[in-house]
């Protein structure tokens, strides 16, 4: 059996501010939330609220950036696309560049010491004004290590009022990735990919609700990032063991496994081989599927698929 840690991986769906450690969130000031399932979306929202609320200076910024490398290069991740939340931290803190500008600082410097390459997708809350989507659409063009922006947050806040701020990210060659087919059904993923110009889809899970969308988005090749511990904590999937992942890959979608920020990344693999059968071959096709949907550089996409292959090639 092969260790999935050494299995090379992209990491395409997780939030910074959920990786945050137990004892970062001590220094800080807080005390970390006990691990286990929530009664509700926004009791979720309100728990990670407490802990974005603790990051204030450039110092506290730049630390969480570095711990997350060093974290992700335990796991065996080798690229990270992480979402942050730049501009709502910035309007907090009221230096509305600071936020970003620390994180980015911190990945470099992850980058030189653990060997994890990352980029970043700035997201927005659904419930909060179009000024500040603007906002981050700004921040985005001005950081080169910004890929792209997306919507996040309660998907009964309708996407459109948000269409400008696509349009205009489209327009301008940011990527776009939309929280959709979460905790809502088809039509919020049919609003990501007809209104937001989705790219690829924040979770993605509920497509399977409809036949017709299910072909959609196989024939578009629009990747699913589908993070299974992450969907069991919210009470969104009643267990691991009935996850609808199978049956995404079985309806010949691109499906990627991510943690949301909830999980370590290489056990999450490790549950899929555990709970749900997945073979070290299912597991390296996972990994390739991740590096495939990323936004990585093509020389980075190369090297990573030829260490997947080696991976497999090698047996325990």
């Amino acid at each position: 059996m092969r260790d999935v840690r050494s299995l090379p991986k992209a990491h395409l769906h997780v939030h910074l501010e959920s990786t945050v450690r137990p004892r970062t969130v001590r220094d800080l000031g807080g005390t970390p939330a006990q691990e286990g399932t929530f009664t509700s979306f926004r009791e979720f929202a309100d728990q990670r609220a407490q802990v974005r609320g603790l990051l204030r200076t450039a110092e506290h910024f730049r630390r969480v950036a570095v711990e997350f490398c060093a974290d992700e290069a335990a796991q065996g991740t080798r690229y990270a696309e992480v979402t942050f939340t730049a501009a709502a931290h910035g309007e907090r803190v009221g230096r509305p560049e600071m936020p970003l500008e620390a994180v980015l600082g911190g990945l470099a410097e992850g980058r030189d010491r653990y060997g994890v390459e990352c980029r970043l997708l700035l997201d927005h809350s659904r419930r909060r004004p179009v000024e500040r989507l603007w906002r981050t659409y700004e921040l985005a063009l001005r950081h080169e290590r910004v890929v792209g922006i997306g919507l996040a947050g309660d998907e009964s806040h309708p996407l459109a009022p948000f269409a400008k701020v696509c349009d205009a990210a489209r327009d301008a060659g940011l990527r776009l990735v939309h929280h959709a087919g979460e905790a809502a059904g088809a039509g919020s993923v049919r609003e990501a990919l007809a209104v937001g110009h989705a790219e690829r889809l924040g979770h993605g899970i509920r497509v399977l609700d409809d036949p017709d969308l299910v072909a959609e988005v196989r024939e578009r090749g629009i990747p699913l990032e589908v993070c299974p511990t992450s969907n069991v904590l919210l009470g969104l999937v009643p267990s691991l063991a009935e996850h609808p992942l199978p049956r995404l890959r079985e309806a010949g979608l691109a499906v990627t496994v991510n943690t949301d920020g909830e999980t370590a990344l290489a056990d999450e693999y490790d549950r899929l081989r555990h709970v749900l059968g997945f073979t070290d071959a299912d597991l390296a096709g996972l990994a390739r599927a991740a590096v495939d949907a990323s936004f990585a550089p093509d020389a980075l996409k190369a090297e990573l698929r030829a260490g997947i292959d080696d991976w497999l090639l090698n047996v325990a």
